[in-house]
């Protein structure tokens, strides 16, 4: 499955402001609530919690936050740009950017780790991410996240 079968255009933001992780995490709550129709506020309490595990970044001013949620059906992925980057406690100690927010049906263990297998695999990617964070239209963000991988040595 390609992030773009994924991140449809209606769920890319080019460009938010939020001040702060908290003020992200409540920004996203709120979208991704609009979008799938589950509480605000169980979005958010459920993506604190996660990161309260342990930070969901990934490294190179990425991060991937994420939970499970029973009113879901089918995941939920939503891709964002910072216009600054804020601290998000990251272990290379770098501020995030690019946000990819990925939110799964209670049960869907293996679908879940796939996708974030496959986000993972595209952010690896140095140019794609360069791609991404030298775009603001969606349409050209979406582009950059149905191109095809490339095949990496192994």
């Amino acid at each position: 499955m390609d992030l773009g079968d994924l991140v449809l255009p209606e769920r890319i933001i080019a460009s938010l402001n939020p001040g702060s992780k908290k003020q992200l995490l409540q920004e996203l709550a709120k979208l991704a609530s609009e979008m799938t129709g589950a509480p605000v506020r169980r979005i958010f309490d459920k993506l604190l919690e996660r990161e309260r595990l342990g930070p969901t970044c990934v490294g190179n001013g990425i991060a991937i936050p994420h939970a499970t949620l029973p009113e879901l059906d089918k995941i939920f992925c939503q891709y964002v740009r910072l216009e600054r980057p804020i601290d998000f406690d990251a272990p290379d100690s770098e501020d995030v950017d690019i946000i990819f927010l990925l939110l799964a049906p209670e049960g869907a263990g293996a679908e879940h780790l796939k996708v974030l297998a496959r986000i993972a695999r595209v952010l690896r990617d140095e140019e794609t991410v360069e791609k991404l964070r030298g775009s603001s239209e969606i349409s050209a963000i979406h582009t950059i996240l149905c191109a095809p991988q490339p095949a990496r040595a192994v």
